[in-house]
């Protein structure tokens, strides 16, 4: 326990994950520009033929571009955030961040809950045009969830250190 609350392994792991999710979503919005411009080609000219594949393409690569960027939102504290309190010191900052990064905590709960079940449902079926298995664009729900997880650890033992006394912000 001592280990993960001085943070250097956790903070490694966690470091290298976001590493590996800042490439896939540079990688995944490259690849979709494939798609897309495919899309754009061959609607306004006659030069490629009107490929029917891509729109479901787009569609799935924007779904994991979306909620790879929610991980890292999630780990850089990015999200939508509205301060109504005035500055209470360190303590009672990091007080009101546990509790509004409870918030996130349920919402990445239901996430992985209710993506598995998604995932499950999706697990033998395949997409109208691409034929692509369902279940790799269902998956992106648990594991977004379980990415924000993941870093929302992070954020509450350095909160619960800083409620302790044995660090500042």
């Amino acid at each position: 326990m001592n280990a993960i609350l001085s943070g250097s392994p956790w903070r490694r792991l966690t470091a290298a994950y976001a590493r590996l999710l800042s490439h896939l979503v540079v990688v995944s919005v490259g690849i979709l520009v494939v798609p897309v411009m495919l899309q754009i080609v061959s609607r306004y000219t006659d030069l490629i033929p009107s490929y029917i594949w891509t729109e479901e393409m787009a569609r799935f690569l924007f779904l994991w571009t979306v909620m790879i960027g929610t991980a890292l939102g999630v780990r850089d504290s990015a999200h939508f955030d509205v301060d109504l309190l005035p500055p209470l010191g360190p303590r009672g900052d990091a007080f009101m961040r546990i509790v509004a990064k409870l918030g996130v905590l349920a919402i990445a709960i239901v996430f992985v809950i209710g993506g598995i079940e998604f995932t499950k449902f999706a697990w033998n079926r395949t997409s109208e045009l691409a034929e692509l298995p369902l279940w790799l664009i269902h998956v992106a729900w648990p594991i977004a969830g379980m990415s924000w997880i993941a870093f929302l650890g992070e954020q509450f033992l350095d909160d619960l250190r800083i409620l302790a006394g044995k660090s500042t912000p």
